[in-house]
């Protein structure tokens, strides 16, 4: 499946800033921790949980794309990662 936006991408190995503005996030690609863990997508960094990914201890890597338009956040977009080594995400 192809975007009909520009993407621009961002990864993180700890919790932080994934676009400080208006985004969309369309993709993530994660790798898990030994431990099972999660990767919490907040609308801007004190913002509500706009997606919640669970990951199995010693899990695979792991691409999710994310249906139709992807995850609005109004107010930026700011990942928590739990138990994970480091997390890619696809925003536009």
């Amino acid at each position: 499946m192809g975007y009909s936006s520009d993407v621009k991408s961002t990864r993180l190995a700890a919790t932080g800033t994934i676009f400080a503005g208006r985004s969309r996030v369309k993709g993530i690609y994660i790798v898990p921790g030994v431990a099972a863990g999660s990767v919490v997508i907040n609308n801007g960094s004190g913002g509500t949980a706009v997606c919640t990914i669970d990951t199995a201890a010693g899990g695979t890597t792991t691409y999710l794309h994310l249906p139709e338009d992807g995850l609005l956040c109004e107010n930026g977009s700011y990942a928590v990662l739990t138990g994970v080594t480091a997390a890619t995400f696809f925003y536009a």
